[in-house]
């Protein structure tokens, strides 16, 4: 009769947190510097606030922060559109892009029956590029070698419950290379209100 011993040393659990802890900082960093680089015109006023903080003191950090979020505000009230196109719409493109797709490809992928073995390793479609719009996103995807057309377009179905859109439709754009489109909602699901034209009122009464 024999015993396992499934007791561990203290010191390789220790050591393995260590290790876990350090990789999650490095890569917290790495995402944060990314970040700060994408968004230059939010990262510098921080870094800015941060140095005059260190050389003046932090009253003045916290006056330069103030300064930089009602030049912030002051920029989204005077021109909303290259608000919307130079933080909005790209923090939104980013945060979309990660959480709807790639965070999850290549495990979705595997369950939509659209990646390869080959021995002991896996092959997974490159995602390109991703569109994200209002109610429609576009993925470019690099097929495999080995895949034809009908191997996406018969997975639609599968695409669209495994990435919960409403709709899939794939189509060839290049040679190796198909597009995904992804409808998200019903644009004309929404109600429009639309501006109350009294003009026929008032002919009418000039009209009598």
């Amino acid at each position: 009769m024999t015993t396992k011993n499934n007791q561990h040393d203290p010191f390789d659990l220790i050591g393995l947190a260590v290790l876990n802890t350090v990789w999650s900082t490095m890569l917290g960093i790495g995402v944060a510097v990314w970040w700060a680089v994408l968004f230059p015109m939010v990262s510098i006023p921080l870094l800015a606030a941060a140095a005059v903080g260190v050389v003046l003191g932090w009253v003045w950090g916290v006056v330069v922060v103030g300064v930089s979020i009602s030049g912030m505000v002051l920029w989204r009230r005077r021109s909303p559109q290259t608000f919307e196109q130079w933080i909005t719409s790209r923090a939104r493109t980013r945060c979309f892009t990660w959480f709807r797709y790639r965070r999850r490809w290549a495990k979705l992928l595997t369950a939509c029956n659209l990646t390869i073995a080959r021995e002991d390793r896996t092959f997974v479609p490159r995602l390109l590029s991703v569109e994200i719009g209002e109610t429609v996103d576009r993925l470019k995807v690099r097929m495999l070698e080995g895949h034809c057309p009908a191997d996406w377009e018969n997975r639609t179905d599968h695409l669209t419950h495994a990435f919960r859109a409403q709709e899939c439709r794939t189509s060839i754009i290049g040679p190796g290379l198909v597009q995904l489109v992804f409808r998200r909602s019903d644009s004309l699901a929404e109600t429009v209100a639309l501006p109350r034209i009294d003009g026929g009122q008032r002919w009418g009464k000039e009209a009598a």
